[in-house]
């Protein structure tokens, strides 16, 4: 057993780190096994010399990280633990400052992960970019956040958001009510990261104007689209044709957002992802970028990230057989 003590410059920063009710210190002390105490404007940590060595990083990661204003909360906890586990303690300081957007409640968007931070990167540096990876990575997210970011810089004169129009599973058959009202219960996660962006009210006046489009894919076809900044989400569930399609409606002045993840293909089992086949043709390509998020940098309920990590396992364990396609029937004469 051994004790290793970290100065504290201001204490504000070692509540913010702690947590309310000390949640995020439990989780440091049940994970690696050590003690934390805080006293005489000094942090006390004891236990064995490893776990105490890797508890010092991750508390003086995280008091570095209160230092620039970051919220510290479970997740962040969890994330910081992971790297400092893995020996990346040096990449943690390219963490915080980063604001993508504001919110309509002044609330400030910021990549929480490297991948994000990567992510949000290539969508500023590249003409075309595609942002891979499971749920609760903040894909869509962070795209309408930058989307958004441009519109009020006045880069873009057009927000467009579409997605192919592919139910997940199951066949909801013909819904009633007009064209908008069929789209909406596809395209209701955009609206979503819209509504909390720019508000209700300024929403619905800028899609009045026409300054925001949310439509579905097919409606894409025979548009060149100039000056705008085009969001493709659910792009794993296009087809070959529909992705060729979309990618040659950029226009001048454009920006691509394609968001998708190929594991979770709603398509017929005899059709390929459009998205699995850009992947391919397009990597190498100059102003495309293709950034690969992982479960490491889901942001939702520690939940989904467990979730996430127990279906790889099990796909690793059991690979998915071809789907067989089943001969024509033929039927008797007479």
């Amino acid at each position: 057993m051994i004790e290793k003590t970290i100065e504290v410059e201001r204490m504000e920063h070692v509540i913010s780190v702690f947590g309310s009710f000390d949640q995020n210190l439990r989780i440091i002390e049940t994970e690696l096994g050590v003690k934390v105490l805080d006293r005489d404007d000094k942090i006390h940590i004891c236990g064995e010399a490893e776990d105490v060595m890797l508890a010092e990083k991750t508390i003086s990661s995280l008091l570095n990280l209160a230092a620039k204003g970051e919220q510290i909360d479970a997740q962040n906890v969890r994330y910081i633990l992971k790297l400092v586990s893995e020996g990346k303690e040096s990449k943690i300081q390219e963490l915080g400052g980063d604001v993508v957007c504001i919110t309509a409640k002044g609330k400030p968007i910021k990549p929480k992960t490297l991948g994000q931070k990567q992510y949000c990167e290539a969508i500023e540096q590249n003409t075309i970019t595609l942002g891979i990876g499971p749920a609760g990575t903040g894909k869509t997210y962070l795209a309408v956040a930058a989307a958004v970011a441009a519109f009020r810089a006045e880069k873009v004169n057009r927000i467009i958001l579409t997605r192919p129009a592919v139910e997940a599973g199951e066949r909801l058959g013909f819904l009633p009510g007009d064209l908008q009202s069929k789209v909406d219960p596809y395209l209701r996660p955009l609206y979503d990261a819209l509504f909390d962006m720019l508000g209700a009210d300024t929403y619905q006046k800028y899609l009045e104007r026409g300054n925001i489009e949310v439509a579905p894919l097919a409606y894409m076809r025979g548009r060149t689209l100039d000056d705008s900044f085009i969001i493709l989400d659910e792009a794993q569930n296009t087809s070959r044709e529909q992705m060729k399609m979309f990618l040659t409606r950029i226009g001048f002045g454009s920006k691509v957002v394609i968001t998708g993840d190929i594991t979770q293909i709603d398509l017929p089992e005899d059709k390929v992802s459009g998205l699995k086949i850009a992947m391919k043709v397009l990597e190498g390509i100059d102003d495309i970028a293709i950034c690969k998020l992982t479960g490491a940098d889901v942001v939702r309920h520690q939940l989904v990230q467990r979730i996430i990590e127990a279906y790889e396992v099990y796909d690793k364990k059991n690979p998915a057989e071809p789907a067989k396609r089943q001969p024509p029937k033929r039927y008797k004469k007479g």
